[in-house]
């Protein structure tokens, strides 16, 4: 063991549960983030929690682990090794992605159709509560935050460019006219969907 990793592993003995917690908060953000925010976040100095970083990033490329711990402008974040790009590309065009559910069809439909538009809204026109799959639909970045409604102050939500691409769609003016699905007296319907 080098004179420089005695030392690290001498700073991290004294808070043995600083690695342990940086691994845990690093493998459920999807954005880097700054030394500061992770050192507020796990209630550690600044200098221990880059330190532990830096440790942990060396240690991972030692082992030839799959993922790499960099440091990039706004932060730290987990990415995949680039000799795994293939095999997790492969992987992910092999079916293993998790399919929508009738519901989350239906509810962004509503917010392709209608955006930008309120979960308020969404449920209005569905007739069923849909914050359990809006939450769903923004996780899996089909839908995302479009703002404040200026009247009412409730959070409007949009399709993603992710959406866009799902569908093969290079704009929202290719989504299919929906008049031939509709009632006949369409013009008897509020907002609500009702008479």
């Amino acid at each position: 063991m080098t004179t420089e990793q005695t030392a690290d592993v001498g700073d991290l003995s004294e808070r043995p549960g600083l690695r342990r917690d940086l691994e845990a908060v690093l493998m459920v953000v999807d954005q880097p983030v700054s030394e500061y925010d992770l050192a507020k976040g796990v209630g550690a100095p600044v200098g221990e929690v880059l330190a532990a970083l830096e440790s942990l990033s060396r240690e991972y490329t030692e082992q030839g682990r799959g993922f790499d711990l960099r440091a990039v402008a706004e932060g730290w974040r987990f990415y995949t090794r680039p000799e795994c790009a293939d095999i997790v590309e492969h992987f992910l065009k092999e079916g293993q992605e998790v399919r929508l559910t009738q519901a989350a069809l239906e509810t962004m439909a509503v917010v392709a159709y209608r955006q930008p538009v309120s979960r308020g809204r969404v449920s209005a026109v569905r007739g069923v509560n849909c914050d359990g799959v809006m939450r769903t639909l923004v996780l899996r970045g089909l839908i995302e935050d479009a703002g404040h409604d200026s009247e009412s102050g409730a959070l409007l939500y949009r399709t993603t460019t992710y959406f866009l691409e799902r569908l093969g769609l290079r704009g929202l003016d290719e989504l299919p006219d929906l008049a031939p699905f509709l009632p006949d007296d369409i013009e008897g319907l509020d907002d609500t969907g009702e008479y």
